[in-house]
């Protein structure tokens, strides 16, 4: 990609180089320098460790069906960063970024990433007269800088799984307490999270916070799926099932069968290519991968590339068995990822720390008619679901 120095400013706005650390008291100081958007719209606010951003978009559709003007807030990105904000179905115009970083490298140059991005969606969602806006956390609940945001109708969680594990704590225990320390006063808390440390920090956040609480287990007509979702994967049920019951407990019925109707890239996505099946999906940890295997009985070539934070020996466990061609490769030039390499003499198989030599090499040694899984990071698939568009591969249905 040619060097913009818009983006390239932006993206080195890390916590570390802003001298931030995480949670909501930057996002709130950097929001009232603003002059506090969040309090013009409504948010629904959705944590959790995975299905975050399928969620996310089967409320926007369904909201949009239902006749809101919807925002949505997302992260991270596959190709292009104002895939992020979009507002009433349309990414954010590029134009509106520039505009936006100009200000802020002027009058907030201390703020971190993450609070910037948030706090440019909430200001376009201010300006552009959305009314609910669907905002997912970036890691954790309590702690996010999601929490800063007010006017907050509901909070969805997901689930909670192993992730994130420096930030919100080495248990299933701590990091479900900071996910569902989201839950706020008065305010639903809907969650299909499962798991006893799970649902006994849910049960105990929204009994702290004085919050609703709504389950499957205590109201299953509103978390009932009238068919399966469009989005594939057995995990998109549960994800659905979350989205429905937000939508029918805010009284947003019209949008049922749009929600179901959503599309998600980078997640279980086919494409046609060279007469092989190529399988996009963005697991990048234990939980995620678990599902992934779950919904897919076989694959005839595993590429997978992640990063060295990464649980990776626990991540490529349940996909190992899926295929009997593995080729490992780096997800980012730059980042510190898990070596190709090392992957290779621990696991068997190739090493091509080049990801688009590496999906030459996948689809070679895939049979005509086979399928070749690529998994292990969502910078990797939007890499290289970027350099199967370029070459023409086609999308597939079903």
């Amino acid at each position: 990609m040619t060097p913009d120095p818009t983006y390239d400013w932006l993206f080195s706005r890390t916590r570390a180089a802003a001298g931030r650390e995480r949670g909501p008291q930057a996002a709130r100081e950097l929001l009232d320098r603003l002059g506090a958007p969040d309090r013009r719209f409504r948010s629904l606010r959705v944590v959790g460790t995975n299905g975050k951003g399928s969620t996310c978009a089967m409320l926007e559709a369904g909201l949009l069906a239902a006749g809101v003007r919807t925002g949505r807030f997302t992260s991270p990105h596959l190709h292009r960063f104002e895939e992020r904000i979009r507002i009433a179905g349309e990414e954010l115009a590029p134009a509106r970024t520039r505009e936006f970083v100009a200000w802020a490298q002027r009058e907030a140059p201390e703020f971190a990433f993450f609070d910037l991005t948030l706090g440019l969606a909430a200001q376009t969602f201010a300006e552009s007269g959305v009314e609910v806006a669907v905002m997912e956390a970036g890691v954790g609940g309590l702690s996010d800088a999601t929490q800063a945001l007010e006017n907050v109708d509901a909070v969805l969680l997901t689930n909670v799984g192993l992730d994130h594990t420096a930030a919100l704590g080495d248990s299933i225990a701590q990091i479900a307490a900071d996910k569902a320390g989201a839950a706020l006063s008065g305010a639903p808390l809907l969650s299909t999270a499962v798991g006893g440390e799970a649902q006994a920090a849910v049960q105990a956040a929204a009994e702290r916070s004085g919050a609703l609480l709504y389950l499957p287990e205590t109201h299953p007509d509103l978390f009932a799926l009238p068919h399966a979702p469009a989005l594939a994967g057995a995990h998109q049920r549960q994800n659905a099932a979350l989205a429905l019951a937000a939508l029918r407990l805010l009284g947003y019925d019209d949008g049922l069968e749009a929600a179901l109707g959503a599309s998600w890239p980078g997640r279980l996505e086919r494409f046609g290519c060279q007469g092989r099946t190529v399988l996009l999906d963005g697991a990048h940890n234990p939980a995620a991968a678990q599902a992934l295997a779950a919904s897919l009985p076989r694959a005839d070539t595993l590429l997978f590339g992640g990063f060295a934070r990464k649980d990776t020996a626990q991540t490529v466990a349940p996909l190992l068995p899926l295929a009997s061609q593995l080729v490992w490769t780096a997800p980012d030039e730059e980042g510190e990822v898990a070596d190709p390499q090392a992957l290779a003499a621990r696991y068997g198989g190739e090493a091509q720390p080049n990801p688009r030599q590496a999906l030459d090499r996948a689809l070679a040694l895939t049979p005509a008619g086979g399928t070749l899984l690529v998994t292990g990071s969502l910078y990797l698939v939007g890499l290289l679901r970027e350099t199967l568009l370029q070459a023409g591969a086609g999308i597939q249905v079903g």
